[in-house]
């Protein structure tokens, strides 16, 4: 065997040893539960701790800042792939400034959670915080899903049914597979990965109000995935593009300005 076709098998074996490995592996990469960031910041609210049931052994650690659920909106935030509660705290202290609920669950593994989070888990996870609110006499129309990251996929998943006040998307993907494609084009990823998170073909189905921030210096989701969901969203829709932020945002007077405006016109 000649040394040249040695090497493009040795090539070949190493490649599909590491598109294998990519498979198996993959939402271990998706989902980073362990990784800590903005933890530095005092929590300048008052909530309640609850646990949201899920499955017959699967509660969901969760926090509520309750203002009035009664006669006040209720803004339900779905966090993104990495970190705990915890790591929202500067976002929940500038939220917890507007005359709102804020209900924030953590995913599964998530936050000292049990469980296994998956696409079509999430999405349950995500609903079942809704039916929490719900049963406390919170209806749907009184209810702003707002995004972040991986969670923009689960608030437009979940805002197809087209019965909440609104929704607020930050730092969105058009889909899984195109951010994934941004990190390993050398790989197949249509036929590898499993968790897809489609947004880009859902968001045709919303039919409310919508507010999508992004960052231009995004390097994480890039910004044009922010601005392509904008392109493909229904009106009424409201954008607050910002060419200094990342992909976590900052909540500075301006961005909090914007959250207020929508959240009191709808």
């Amino acid at each position: 065997m000649k040394i040249s076709t040695v090497v493009i098998i040795s090539i070949i074996l190493i490649y599909l040893l590491i598109v294998s490995y990519m498979f198996f592996n993959q939402r271990k990469l998706l989902y980073l539960p362990s990784e800590n960031n903005y933890l530095d910041d005092q929590i300048n609210f008052q909530y309640k701790e609850i646990f949201i049931q899920v499955e017959e052994e699967l509660s969901l650690k969760s926090w509520l800042i309750e203002k009035n659920l009664k006669k006040n909106k209720t803004l339900i935030f779905f966090h993104g792939n990495a970190g705990n509660l915890s790591n929202r705290v500067y976002k929940l202290n500038a939220l917890n400034k507007l005359n709102i609920n804020i209900l924030i669950i953590s995913w599964r593994s998530f936050s000292g959670n049990l469980g296994e989070p998956t696409e079509q888990n999430i999405y349950a996870d995500g609903q079942k915080a809704i039916n929490w609110l719900n049963s406390m006499g919170v209806k749907n129309e009184d209810i702003f899903l707002y995004g972040e990251s991986l969670g923009t996929g689960v608030a437009i998943e979940l805002g197809q049914k087209n019965s909440f006040n609104g929704i607020i998307l930050e730092s969105p993907y058009t889909s899984m597979e195109n951010v994934a494609k941004n990190y390993y084009p050398w790989l197949p990823i249509r036929l590898l990965l499993k968790d897809k998170y489609k947004s880009e073909e859902k968001i045709k189905n919303i039919k409310i109000p919508i507010l999508i921030m992004h960052g231009k210096k995004d390097t994480i989701v890039p910004f044009y995935m922010g601005e392509e969901l904008f392109k493909l969203a229904n009106k009424p829709k409201y954008s607050y593009f910002m060419d200094d932020d990342d992909h976590m945002m900052s909540f500075n007077v301006d961005l909090l300005n914007k959250i207020k405006n929508f959240i009191e016109k709808y």
